[in-house]
């Protein structure tokens, strides 16, 4: 989505920091956009800017975003079917197959996403 992500993630070992994996996603994707944005578009970095001296910018908002447990493969296939309707209830797509950073097209069988899915580890959806 243009203004916020989507992220559903299954940790494979029984023991694991929830807080640990998001910092290894989000600081390597803050670095990234800050820097783009740094060289492609100096206006657009002045969005990000903070008030603090040690956070010059802020790319991720405050707070650890809505995190939840999914443990019945019901909520879990009414969690992804909710994610994959999301760009068309901001009317930026008409199927959720359209919507390019979606996985609803990779789950149908149409095209691979531009992110890997682990079939193996999920539930079949239907």
């Amino acid at each position: 989505m243009p203004d916020h992500v989507h992220l559903l993630i299954r940790p494979r070992r029984d023991q694991y920091s929830i807080s640990e994996i998001l910092q290894a996603i989000k600081q390597p994707v803050a670095v990234k956009a800050i820097t783009w944005l740094r060289k492609n578009n100096p206006q657009g970095l002045r969005l990000l800017e903070t008030d603090q001296a040690h956070r010059q910018y802020r790319f991720w908002r405050k707070g650890g975003g809505y995190d939840r447990n999914i443990t019945r493969t019901d909520s879990l296939t009414e969690v992804v079917r909710y994610i994959h309707a999301n760009p068309l209830r901001k009317g930026l797509a008409e199927t959720p197959e359209q919507w390019y950073y979606s996985s609803a097209a990779e789950w149908s069988g149409l095209r691979e996403g531009p992110l890997r899915i682990d079939k193996d580890d999920w539930p079949v959806f239907v």
